[in-house]
């Protein structure tokens, strides 16, 4: 009853808060209206905290009524007698079981017995299922620390079993629900969902420190690794011990008193800020809007970025014809603009925009940026390391951070000359074809490099969408999949939920036993109000025997969304974004490793988790692959191959400059964690300066923010270790090759290397090094 009584008083809150930003949406802005609209809205703020500060108070009420009547009952059927104080003890204790049963069946994120339910989650929910999963994992893990103190002397198949596949059961509720939760915060972000997701976010964190510093889980996992029989466990498990045994001790495990205190305290802030880091850039992505009246101002944007333009604008009876238009900073809209309009004002506009994005006002991660480095700095000296790229490194391919320089180093030496020519090339052209005075700006070089790949290459990206519609596209993509790895894909909607329209879900089968293996969430359009930009791939459920479950996986992009009666059309690029990220998905959805800790992606060291994705991209150039997916939305008819041709020949247009851009930010990533000190005064502004010096042959400008919205590194996973899509481009173009020297129309050969990739680099996941994965394939 308490639960429900929550839950209704959460939802009532949301309502109230909702209707309340419904009318101030809806209706016209009024100056004399302003300081009652903010009183009003304060009010909203302050009723909606009574409402949550409330739930204690009636659990208090409620049990202390329970507690009453269960004593009430006794005294008066017994006298008091001690037999039944304790059965009225137990009935109190079933009472608090039955609450806890009764926010289960009350809330979806804790039902979690197949995929989650998307359309019945909401914000409110996320407090009482998150405290649900905490309590339940913290008796369970106190029951278990004190099982394993007593069983240190048991084989080490048994320890595993004992700890680690015990450590899997504990923690799944939680991962599930709030990875969920984490899921909804990229895709669907709301100032409701992000309260709730701030306000659990510190006891997350502090229940996984306690587990992660806990003595007899550590002291288990070294009996296990020192054990005679160590050698009996699969290599995927010994793998996932001494991996455990490495994040434990990176997690402050040997730390004590005010040190670990301090270190946690630390640990808790960085995951704080990475969240308000990773909410800035969103806001101020969306705040940015141009509107234009004047379609002439226009002029050059391709007729699918004009039609882009008019929907994105607020008015009502906008069209691609006559406007008004939008255009904002997320990238269908932002990099249309600077390829293709004349308007240099409006590109420099635009440009300068972008650089500065969450960098002023209430949206700047300059402050995040230094104090994450400082927390990080601080940390890796706690655990005696040099700095924290050493951290980072523990867990990687490279040996050193000398060797990611070297790598960085060499690849410099070839592509800064090529840079070089190719800015002298399209300043040449510039001049020569459209009269350009001066020397070229940054908001330029886009502009003028599309008029000579034009040029050099005789086709347009708007020639090219019509035939690369998002559904032809996936069905050869599909198509692609079963060629190489024997499996089908196949969408489906029944008993499935999804947190938008445009979501489709899809169930992937072994082409042997028809067998369903996997599956997969597919969100591939923009949306700037409530999703982050960029792509990835991201789990919704691992694979595991000990959970007995399927993996299943989040693939997101954001695509060019469909336009008026016209399907999603998608530009090259976009496709070469969706072939990346279903590799990672494969990774994920194909493997073959059980054991929870290292299936799928789980373990793979980070410098060889871009390989497959990055392999994947490879087959948009392949013909047969190519003219596959690329057929026209309207007449069916395929993609001419003088075309295909054409596509393959402007592979490497740009080619010196766009592999300097990636060594850029490698590298200077590698500096802010392993050179830079944030606690000199210096500004980590004036190091991308520097990186920029050798890494750049334009010059970013002196406001350039680049660093305040630099996801990756401040709020992902690749902190001191954005030079891994370089590490795995070698592996992937490596793994490319062995097709091609068999010949890419030698169709059972590829059948053949393709079912080896599948078993090997697809299938072994982190039950074995890359390095040995990658000799196997």
């Amino acid at each position: 009853l308490f639960a429900r009584v929550c839950v209704h008083f959460d939802e009532l809150a949301l309502r109230v808060g909702s209707r309340a930003r419904c009318r101030s949406l809806a209706e016209p802005p009024d100056p004399k209206k302003a300081f009652r609209a903010a009183a009003h809205r304060a009010e909203q703020k302050a009723f909606m905290t009574l409402i949550r500060d409330l739930r204690p108070i009636l659990l208090l009420v409620f049990v202390v009524a329970s507690s009453a009547f269960v004593l009430q009952t006794s005294m008066q059927r017994s006298g008091m007698g001690t037999r039944l104080w304790r059965a009225s003890c137990r009935r109190l204790a079933l009472g608090m079981t039955t609450l806890t049963s009764a926010v289960a069946d009350s809330n979806a994120l804790l039902e979690q017995s197949g995929l989650p339910q998307f359309k019945s989650i909401s914000a409110p929910q996320v407090r009482p299922a998150v405290e649900v999963c905490l309590k339940d994992m913290q008796d369970k893990f106190q029951g278990l620390e004190e099982q394993m103190k007593a069983e240190q002397k048991a084989s080490a198949p048994e320890l595993y079993q004992a700890s680690v596949e015990e450590m899997e059961k504990i923690q799944a509720p939680l991962t599930y629900a709030w990875g969920v939760v984490g899921h909804l915060m990229g895709v669907k972000n709301s100032p409701e969902l992000r309260s709730e997701h701030e306000s659990m976010q510190p006891m997350v964190v502090q229940q996984m420190q306690a587990m992660g510093q806990s003595k007899p889980l550590y002291d288990v996992l070294k009996a296990i690794s020192e054990a005679e029989d160590f050698s009996a466990l699969p290599e995927a498990q010994q793998r996932i011990v001494i991996s455990n045994l490495r994040s434990m001790e990176q997690s402050g495990i040997g730390l004590e008193g005010e040190t670990r205190e301090e270190f946690n305290k630390l640990q808790l802030e960085a995951a704080e800020l990475s969240t308000k880091f990773s909410n800035n850039v969103l806001d101020s992505t969306k705040a940015f809007r141009l509107d234009i009246t004047d379609k002439a101002e226009l002029e050059g944007l391709p007729p699918s970025a004009l039609a882009l333009a008019a929907s994105q604008n607020a008015a009502e009876d906008a069209t691609p014809e006559a406007g008004p238009y939008t255009i904002t900073l997320d990238i269908p809209s932002y990099l249309p603009a600077m390829q293709h309009l004349k308007n240099r004002e409006l590109r420099e506009k635009l440009y300068r925009a972008y650089v500065t994005r969450a960098a002023s006002g209430d949206v700047n991660n300059e402050d995040y940026i230094l104090r994450i480095l400082q927390i990080r700095k601080k940390m890796a000296e706690m655990l005696d390391k040099p700095n924290y790229a050493a951290v980072s490194l523990d867990r990687k391919m490279a040996p050193s951070i000398e060797s990611v320089t070297e790598l960085s180093e060499m690849l410099r030496e070839k592509a800064y000359p090529a840079a070089v020519k190719e800015l002298e090339d399209l300043q040449k052209f510039a001049q020569e074809e459209y009269g350009f005075e001066g020397e070229l700006q940054l908001w330029d070089v886009p502009f003028y490099a599309e008029r000579l790949r034009e040029k050099l290459y005789s086709y347009t990206e708007e020639e090219l969408r019509p035939y690369f519609s998002l559904a032809n596209v996936l069905d050869g993509l599909f198509s692609l999949a079963q060629r190489l790895f024997d499996v089908t894909i196949e969408e489906t909607k029944e008993d499935v939920e999804v947190w938008h329209p445009d979501v489709t879900y899809y169930v992937v089968k072994d082409g042997q036993t028809g067998e369903q293996i996997a599956s997969f969430f597919l969100d591939p359009f923009s949306r700037p109000a409530e999703k982050r930009g960029g792509a990835w791939m991201d789990v919704c459920v691992g694979k595991s025997k000990v959970l007995s479950r399927k993996p299943v996986a989040y693939l997101t992009c954001n695509g060019s969304p469909p336009v008026g009666d016209k399907p999603s059309l998608m530009t090259f690029r976009e496709v070469e974004t969706l072939f990346h990220e279903f590799g990672h998905g494969l990774q994920h959805m194909l493997t073959q490793v059980d054991d929870g800790g290292a299936a799928g992606i789980n373990n793979v060291e980070w410098d060889a988790v871009e390989l497959p994705s990055q392999f994947m991209e490879n087959w948009c150039y392949d013909e047969k692959t190519a003219l596959g997916i690329a057929v026209h939305y309207e007449t069916g008819e395929p993609l001419p191959k003088e075309l295909f041709q054409k596509i393959c020949d402007s592979r490497h247009f740009m080619a010196g400059s766009g592999m300097l851009r990636q060594l850029y930010f490698g590298q200077l990533d590698m500096a802010l964690h392993a050179d830079f000190d944030p606690e000199s005064g210096a500004s980590p502004f004036d190091l991308q300066k520097e990186i920029a010096s050798r890494y750049t042959v334009m010059k970013p400008l002196p406001e350039d923010r680049f660093l305040c919205s630099f996801g990756h590194i401040f709020a992902g996973g690749y902190a001191a270790g954005y030079y891994s899509y370089k590490w795995a481009e070698i592996l992937s173009a490596d793994a490319f090759s062995a097709f091609e020297e068999a010949g890419l129309d030698n169709e059972e050969e590829v059948r053949t290397i393709g079912r080896r990739f599948r078993d090997t680099v697809l299938g072994m996941g982190g039950g074995k090094h890359p390095s040995e994965v990658f000799k196997l394939f």
